[in-house]
């Protein structure tokens, strides 16, 4: 069977294209010895099968990254058939640095150039044949977006692979000709194979050639000074890539015919860039899109135009669906959608409740399906409307390049805290899922750098947290008749920021020392949105949304219902007899744990629902909110089931009598403690047992201290003042210990 490689740039659209050959033969592990994902899957070509490998995505062949590492090893010891090198033509030069890299191998290869729709909207026009011309190597214009041109490069791989590949190097053509011909030639009469290659890497002080060839890179030291100009004295590496640059520039005078327009382009980025990375107003301008993107997905007040009918103004009055447009005021798109999706399961739990009396089922049944299974299930499931709205917004951002100006304005901000920029990218990936962001923490160079990002990224909060946020801060703008939903919602969000910032400074200046490298990002141009795209991943988001909402959050749900109405010796309970129940004593045996935090022993006799909703969300986050849906029905006199959500929070807080500060507390306490397992376990499989265990404590002890603080200063506006005293005290001894260990460290170094 063959095997052919895919190898390119990140964002150029190599698992696109992956994805587009191999379809749903795909699979994925993680290559032997490390936990980088190795991706596989078959192109049927008639009865024939060819294995492709998509292999991760990097700049260079340096042994910097897990990445890099595993696509040097792979083409060097695994011997394809075939690499197909893609490469985005509207960022051509950037690419081509990896792809002479390859060609320095002498693997059998295929370019494929990507992106031909975004070329030739951007007048950008260039000449395959030269292209193949300058590197030798054939190339098939593709757009993988599309799947155009992706059969004709799988016939052009095909033909090629196996053949033998002379290897080449664009740097014979510049000034460094004699020094690679001298290694090339010392490491041939040792027996290397791919001599050309790794002379060129033994002469950048790569670190793994230099191991291998210690004698022989002390004689290419002194030989290469006769080389160097003044600006790359004693840096072989840096001389290398500003001669390879050279090398592209030279060839891509004759590849492109047209490239003016491009050059306007990155004119206009410039110019947008001048406001949205603007080192005084970049942030602000951040803080107002989010806000604005919130405002639409919560606001129930959307125009600011709350009390300007009356108190009294309900749309659809004496209707299923009142107050579905506002009360007082007009909602946000988001706000209508959960409404209506809150009234639709209203309706259909008061309609089935009715069929299942009528025709005679037990009432333990009728509880378990309505209060246990959907009461649950819509208590999640009204919160999918705002959710994808929030991600649509989100998404939008990305594809049009700004979070990547986000994370370079972060970048320059918090590099003095001892913040790493590429620790940034899983960071905010993780208010899209903690799991993924994770293991994007692969990338990070260091122990201390991976660790501290790993610890970090639970507090930017993810979708799961979402109903969690939603329902409590609905609830309090419903029952108290005081704040904003959506500027709830909007703080919440800063503070897990905040948080984690500040526990990424502790750590830099305690525990983890020294963690702070070097990062080099490159930001895309400004692109237009593709609608279907953007449809694709909310269905994406929606499946797996939904797919947990059936299986996880359902099984939860029962569990939950189940333990809220049977005693230890399994006799079934009424309502009434909840705190005889199962969960009942667990929930009152854990409950005094929280009372520093305001939801513990001061709350009414069903205060311990609270700590048992933090226990089902370690499960899922959605769970908090399913757990009040599912025990709404049994704490509250007269609450049928028949509501969810933010009314089923209503409920508990009735029940409870637990205030404002405590909600919020609750709130900041499960958007930073320990995430769902799942998390845990992608944290688990990242970590030592030593430093995992040690990172569960400090997700709790985290959640824990901020928690308390909320609450502490909610209740007591003066507390603030201590609590700044404190803070200000435990940061002063910090510094005074972390300058002493810098002075040690200088005279040690000296």
């Amino acid at each position: 069977m063959l095997n052919i490689g895919i190898v390119g740039n990140p964002n150029s659209g190599k698992t696109t294209l992956f994805n587009n050959i191999t379809g749903s033969t795909a699979h994925v592990g993680n290559w032997p010895g490390v936990t980088v994902d190795k991706k596989e899957g078959i192109y049927k070509r008639g009865k024939e099968k060819i294995l492709v490998t998509d292999l991760p995505g990097n700049y260079s062949l340096s042994p910097y990254t897990d990445e890099e590492v595993i696509t040097r090893n792979f083409i060097l010891h695994s011997k394809p058939d075939c690499i197909i090198n893609i490469v985005d033509v509207t960022n051509l030069e950037r690419n081509l640095y990896l792809t002479t890299q390859i060609m320095e191998l002498g693997v059998p290869m295929v370019l494929a150039v990507n992106m031909m729709d975004l070329a030739e909207r951007e007048n950008i026009k260039i000449s395959v044949s030269n292209l193949e011309k300058a590197l030798g190597i054939r190339a098939v214009e593709i757009c993988a977006l599309k799947g155009s041109g992706t059969k004709e490069l799988m016939e052009v791989a095909i033909e090629e692979a196996g053949k033998k590949r002379e290897p080449k190097s664009l740097l014979k053509l510049t000034k460094l000709k004699g020094l690679i011909d001298l290694v090339e030639s010392r490491l041939e009469e040792i027996g290397i194979s791919s001599p050309l290659f790794h002379a060129i890497k033994l002469i950048e002080g790569d670190e793994i050639e230099v191991k291998d060839h210690p004698k022989l890179y002390e004689e290419i030291q002194e030989i290469s000074k006769e080389y160097q100009s003044e600006a790359f004295i004693d840096d072989n590496e840096g001389m290398i890539a500003d001669a390879r640059y050279q090398a592209i520039e030279k060839i891509s005078k004759d590849i492109f015919i047209q490239k003016k327009e491009k050059l306007d382009i990155i004119k206009q980025s410039s110019k947008r860039d001048k406001i949205f990375t603007h080192k005084i107003f970049g942030i602000p301008i951040f803080l107002i899109i989010m806000f604005l993107v919130f405002h639409v997905t919560f606001s129930e007040n959307f125009l600011f135009l709350g009390g300007l009918f009356g108190d009294d103004f309900v749309t659809l009055s004496g209707t299923s669906f009142e107050g579905l447009f506002g009360e007082g005021g007009i909602n946000s798109p988001g706000a209508m959608l959960l409404t209506l999706i809150e009234t639709l399961g209203e309706l259909f739990m008061g309609w089935f409740g009715g069929v299942l009396e009528n025709a005679g089922a037990a009432s333990w049944l009728v509880g378990f399906l309505v209060d246990g299974v959907f009461a649950g299930l819509f208590a999640v499931l009204s919160f999918l409307p705002q959710i994808l709205i929030l991600y649509f917004f989100l998404s939008i951002l990305e594809d049009t390049g700004y979070m990547a100006r986000i994370v370079f304005l972060l970048d320059r901000l918090f590099k003095k805290m001892g913040l790493s920029g590429r620790a940034l990218i899983p960071m905010v990936m993780g208010f899209g899922c903690s799991i993924p962001a994770i293991m994007n923490t692969r990338t990070l160079n260091s122990r201390e750098e991976k660790l501290a990002t790993i610890r970090v990224i639970p507090f930017f909060s993810c979708g799961a947290k979402l109903p969690i946020l939603t329902a409590i801060a609905g609830a309090i703008v419903m029952h108290f008749g005081i704040g904003n939903a959506d500027l709830i919602t909007f703080g919440m969000y800063i503070l897990g920021i905040v948080t984690a910032f500040i526990a990424i400074v502790i750590m830099s200046k305690t525990t983890l020392k020294g963690m702070d490298s070097p990062f080099i990002m490159e930001l895309p141009p400004y692109r237009s949105i593709k609608f279907s795209s953007l449809m694709i991943h909310l269905w994406d988001k929606m499946k797996h949304f939904i797919k947990k909402a059936f299986t996880v959050i359902l099984a939860s749900t029962i569990v939950i219902w189940a333990i809220s109405h049977f005693s230890f010796g399994w006799r079934f309970l009424e309502d009434s007899q909840l705190n005889e129940s199962i969960l009942g004593k667990f929930g009152q045996l854990v409950q005094p744990l929280f009372t520093p935090l305001g939801f513990g022993s001061q709350l009414n006799q069903y205060g311990w629902v609270f700590a048992v909703a933090i226990v089902t969300g370690l499960i899922a986050k959605e769970n908090v909110v399913a757990t009040f849906g599912t025990l709404a029905a049994a704490i509250i006199a007269g609450f049928s089931g028949d509501e969810e959500g933010v009314s089923s929070v209503i409920q508990i807080i009735g029940a409870t009598g637990i205030t404002v500060p405590a909600l919020i507390s609750f709130i900041a306490f499960n958007m930073l403690t320990i995430p769902c397992f799942a998390a845990v376990a992608s944290a688990k499989g990242e970590l030592t047992r030593k430093d995992f265990n040690w990172t569960i404590l400090f997700w709790f002890v985290t959640s824990y201290l901020v928690s308390t603080i909320v609450y502490v200063v909610g209740t007591w506006w003066w507390a603030i003042f201590i609590v700044l005293a404190i803070l200000a005290a435990v940061i002063a001894i910090i510094e005074i210990n972390y300058r002493k260990y810098k002075k040690n460290k200088v005279v040690m170094a000296a």
